[in-house]
């Protein structure tokens, strides 16, 4: 017989603008304007992806990244 499928358990990130991109580059700017941010201190729950996984790399000296499993 054959197995059940697992339900997928999708990762989800929680990403947090810490500091400002004013000083930094353009592309530096336009990745957390890009992420989804407006203001410093905003919280964005976002799924994780490899192409996520690349922005944030890009910036991570201005965001707090913590995971988070949803159902």
């Amino acid at each position: 017989m054959a197995k059940k499928a697992q339900p997928q358990v999708e990762k989800m990130l929680r990403i947090t603008l810490v500091k400002s991109a004013i000083g930094y580059s353009e592309v530096h700017k336009a990745t957390v304007r890009a992420l989804g941010f407006h203001r410093l201190h905003e919280t964005l729950v976002k799924k994780d992806t490899p192409a996520l996984r690349g922005m944030l790399a890009k910036v991570n000296h201005l965001v707090k990244i913590e995971e988070q499993v949803e159902k």
